[in-house]
């Protein structure tokens, strides 16, 4: 132990030591990975730009491939586009995204296409992918972000911070839409001055916005500015110019890089915080000496009740109503077909509105309504306006009932009527009838898509919806009425491609699918509960819809001929077995369950042939097997029930009988003669052949019997025999071939006996023949493979043999 202390020491003074994990920490990584960069030399040549363009294909004809393949493929060309896009030659990056978007056009592609068109600058290419992207998938932040850079690079600034602004609502810590929207912003405001010089039209109009929309700067232009005693100030009108048509609650719309359109954008939802109506604050305009000198009662709270001092004068000019308004305001000014003393109500109304007096704008407007009543006017779109403009008002006081209620009749006069259906999309909203709102606002949407209010309410009434009716919302949805080409106001100039209508078709079809598949299972699975429940009746009617969805579906069928079974309709049930039998010919359970729905219809015969076919397939079923017996002994007993009523038709066989000499006298050829005359060997009919045959029979007449079947066409004997079945008549026919025929004419037996077992019931027959009389059939068939004939053979005989023993 002590020698090797020192050994050990010595060991380790020759190894390096390890470095201390205090010196790992000092290690800077960065700083030698900077150092093995500056040895190593770049031998790479630069990646060259292709300018012109590639050629390849951009259309790839894919129509004979399956989905599988075509989604391999189309991944495959995205790939390349994306190897060619890393090295940087953009052209062919496009061509290979082409091929990708023609085969399964998808968001991806679309979005990597754009980005390569925005570093080959080709702004109008990069913005149509942009907005194909978005038409598949609402609200992909990349689409929006690039869209934004596109917007950006065209000079449309209010369009890019928009996009940008989407792009953080969701991800607040995107660095490059912070930038961006930084840049964006700063450019804006450099441009603004500018675009509020150019037009001082655009700055009175803006006087009568919202206070969002104002600005401290524009008020020493909006002083030295007064309205033109031409232009009228108020809510709906029906006169061809924009300011007329404008109405209060306006739907807020997304920026088009021009001015905010209409003076009445105010009201446009009074129940969310952000968006206020006029009339708030008197500091906003800056009113002049003459004006205020004009204005009597004038207030500027909400609420406040104003008086017209324009009635006192002949023509109103120049006499405003409430304390804030900014300019001389016609109240006279025409509106539509309504005459001059409903214009001024209307007019008045308007402007008590703006000026925040909603319950005097709801009087006036009532009485405006009532005096078009009066009158008899026929002008539906005033009247509309008139609805609409008073709705507004209850919805501001928060009466969203009768809202709703002036929503409908304008919405009679004037269906898809963009303003009504917002404020009733609002006012249901507000009474939490969030399935009626979002259908309204859907269609508003349809009407004119660029209204920002009916997106950002979509998106919030849709996580409601999930929250209170979980992922199957969209199914309780009342229908969303389809909005005509005619009446939507802002189309798409451009109609969406082949590639996009096809990829929202097959969407629309794999959704449709799927919430068939969906509903279909539940309702299924209903069926089954009831089932188990011994609810036949109601599993009844889930089956029926579940045919209305897949009409095709085998189990289905079984399912309910159950419930049919269980609830002694045997016809149904055995319809129902019959149309699954033509979908699966093999089917077990619709085999047996016909079986019982025969037994209950009290068809034996046919009920026990479906049970043979049962156990022909599975021997081991049980109860097929106990079935079988009962149906049997029920077979048995009809066709002993239903035999004796066959010899009493022969009345004069009966009457022979009682001659003591021919009964007496074992003679065949004497009783042959004696029954020639009642026996017919030459029968026409079915009926004839089964009156010889019984005859023949009832006196063991077999002579009689072989010269009945010689004078026969055996392809005739199963048609004569259709009706006369029954065991004991297969073994007198048996008998009188063995005993007087075969010797005869052997091949004229062979052939009987080749028909004889194509006849109608013959296996059920054959099922239940006894012993003895199933001896002399095998009898038959013994004698008959000795028999040498040119017309068949022995094994033609053991062949024909299995189809009766």
């Amino acid at each position: 132990p002590q020698n090797s202390v020192p050994n050990g020491r010595r060991n380790l003074s020759k190894c390096a030591l390890p470095r201390d994990y205090r010196e790992w920490d000092k290690f800077d990584v960065e700083k030698e990975c900077a150092k093995i960069d500056e040895n190593v030399v770049n031998t790479d040549p630069p990646a060259i730009l292709n300018i012109g363009y590639p050629k390849i294909k951009t259309k790839v004809d894919v129509s004979l491939l399956p989905q599988q393949e075509k989604l391999l493929l189309a991944n495959r060309e995205k790939d390349k586009g994306n190897e060619a896009f890393r090295a940087k030659d953009y052209g062919e990056a496009v061509a290979y995204y082409s091929r990708s978007l023609s085969i399964i056009p998808t968001v991806a592609a679309y979005n990597n296409r754009a980005q390569a068109q925005i570093n080959l600058k080709n702004w109008h290419n990069a913005m149509k992918d942009c907005q194909r992207a978005l038409e598949l998938e609402a609200g992909n932040m990349k689409a929006l972000l690039r869209r934004a850079t596109v917007y950006n690079h065209m000079g449309n600034f209010q369009l890019a911070a928009d996009d940008l602004r989407m792009v953080l609502r969701d991800k607040p810590h995107n660095a490059t839409a912070t930038q961006l929207l930084s840049e964006v912003e700063k450019k804006l405001s450099e441009s603004r001055p500018e675009q509020q010089c150019k037009g001082k039209k655009i700055l009175i109009q803006e006087v009568e916005e919202e206070d969002d929309n104002s600005n401290n700067e524009t008020t020493a232009q909006q002083t030295t500015c007064p309205v033109q005693p031409s232009q009228p100030v108020g809510g709906e009108e029906s006169s061809a110019t924009p300011a007329e048509r404008g109405d209060m609650g306006n739907a807020q719309k997304k920026p088009h890089g021009r001015g905010d359109g209409g003076p009445h954008s105010e009201s446009n939802n009074s129940h969310h915080g952000h968006w206020r109506g006029k009339g708030g604050s008197s500091d906003k305009y800056k009113v002049t000496q003459e004006s205020k000198e004009k204005v009597a009662n004038g207030s500027s709270k909400r609420g406040s009740t104003a008086s017209v001092q324009g009635d006192q004068s002949g023509s109103g000019k120049g006499t405003p109503v409430g304390g804030n308004a900014a300019e001389t305001v016609n109240l006279d000014a025409p509106c539509g077909a309504l005459p001059p003393p409903l214009s001024r109500l209307k007019n008045e109304g308007n402007l008590l509105f703006k000026n925040g007096q909603f319950a005097d704008a709801l009087e006036k407007y009532s009485q405006a309504i009532q005096g078009y009543t009066d009158t008899g006017l026929d002008s539906p779109e005033d009247l509309c306006i008139l609805y609409s403009n008073r709705a507004a008002c209850y919805l501001k006081d928060g009466n969203s009932q009768d809202c709703i209620q002036d929503c409908t009749r304008a919405l009679e006069l004037q269906p898809f009527s963009l303003k009504p259906l917002l404020r009733r999309a609002m006012a249901y909203e507000s009474l939490e009838r969030y399935q009626k709102a979002y259908v309204d606002y859907k269609t508003v949407l349809q009407i004119d898509i660029s209204v920002q209010a009916a997106h950002d309410s979509v998106n919030r009434i849709t996580r409601l919806l999930i929250e209170q009716d979980g992922t199957e919302w969209r199914e309780k949805l009342p229908d969303i009425p389809l909005v005509p080409l005619s009446a939507q106001q802002h189309r798409r100039e451009e109609p969406p491609s082949t590639e996009v209508l096809q990829a929202r078709a097959e969407k629309a079809a794999r959704d449709a699918e799927r919430k068939a598949q969906i509903h279909f299972s539940a309702l299924k699975q209903d069926g089954n509960d009831f089932v188990k429940k011994g609810l036949y009746q109601d599993a009844l009617g889930k089956y029926t819809e579940c045919l209305k969805l897949k009409p095709e579906e085998c189990a289905i069928y079984t399912n309910r001929a159950l419930c049919y079974l269980k609830l002694e309709r045997f016809t149904e049930a055995k319809q129902d077995c019959d149309a699954a039998l033509k979908l699966e010919p093999t089917n077990k359970k619709a085999f047996y369950r016909r079986a019982l729905a025969n037994k209950g219809l009290k068809d034996y015969l046919a009920c026990s042939s479906d049970l043979q076919e049962v156990l022909q397939q599975d021997p081991n079923v049980q109860e097929a097997e106990k079935e079988l017996e009962e149906v049997t002994v029920l077979l048995r007993q009809s066709l002993a029930n239903a035999s004796p009523a066959k010899p009493r038709k022969t009345v004069p066989i009966t009457e022979v009988e009682d001659d003591e000499a021919i009964t007496a006298v074992p003679n065949s050829e004497s009783s042959y003669r004696g029954e020639n005359i009642s026996i017919n060997l030459q029968p026409t009919n079915a009926y004839d052949f089964g009156q010889s045959l019984n005859a023949a029979r009832c006196s063991r007449n077999t002579a009689a019997c072989a010269e009945l079947l010689a004078s026969t066409a055996p392809e005739m004997l199963p048609q004569y025999l259709s009706s006369q079945l029954d065991g004991h008549t297969i073994s007198f026919i048996m008998e009188a071939l063995d005993s007087h025929l075969l010797e005869k004419d052997p091949t004229l037996v062979y052939q009987h006996l080749n028909h004889l077992h194509t006849a109608d019931r013959f296996s059920v027959v054959l099922m239940l023949l006894e012993k003895d009389e199933r001896h002399h059939m095998t009898q038959l068939f013994e004698h008959l493979s000795v028999v040498e004939s040119t017309e068949f053979t022995k094994n033609d005989v053991q062949n024909l043999a299995n189809k009766y023993i």
